[in-house]
């Protein structure tokens, strides 16, 4: 998380500039998100606090302040998400081509000890969704394979030891 005190205030020029990776996937769900917080939840939120009020004293009305914490949360998010969305960098897999795992590479990798086969695609941090196959890029496994080849083995730490995996396949699949 950004902590003001950490970073120096030219960290804050460079991190205003950053721009965050995603799939067109990811950036489909971030949208679809934002619409329905604005066009489904704030209707909802607003209509609680109307009812809310009509009961009377503010000052002791639960229902009233749950619906007050209901609207701070959904328009904090909502801003999270217009920033996330002006600051998409969207990269389409299936554009892309080569030997070496990048962000939007689906590697096919085989557990060094139990010698099973898994699959992860390398895509943002709003879209990681590790059942589905959809690793972060800031994950210790998907830093680990960040410009790795294919017969290359990579040791990623976890907290049950270290893990190696081999790469088998790097591959760029379209966008879905």
């Amino acid at each position: 998380m950004y902590h003001p005190a950490l970073f120096s205030p030219e960290d804050d020029a460079t991190m205003a500039d950053e721009k965050i990776p995603m799939t067109p996937r990811g950036l489909t769900q971030l949208r679809d998100e934002l619409r329905r917080r604005k066009d489904t939840e704030r209707p909802k939120i607003v209509l609680a606090i109307e009812e809310a009020r009509a009961h009377g004293d503010l000052s002791e009305n639960a229902e009233y302040s749950a619906a007050k914490e209901a609207q701070s949360f959904n328009e904090g998010r909502i801003k999270e998400l217009e920033g996330t969305i002006a600051l998409a960098n969207v990269i389409d897999p299936g554009k892309l081509s080569g030997e070496k795992v990048v962000f939007g590479a689906t590697v096919e990798l085989t557990e060094g000890e139990s010698g099973d086969d898994v699959a992860y695609t390398i895509v943002g941090e709003h879209e990681a969704d590790i059942k589905a196959g959809r690793l972060s890029v800031t994950a210790p496994l998907a830093r680990a394979l960040i410009g790795r080849c294919v017969g290359d083995t990579v040791t990623v730490r976890t907290p049950k030891g270290n893990k190696e995996y081999d790469i088998r396949e790097v591959k760029f699949l379209p966008a879905e």
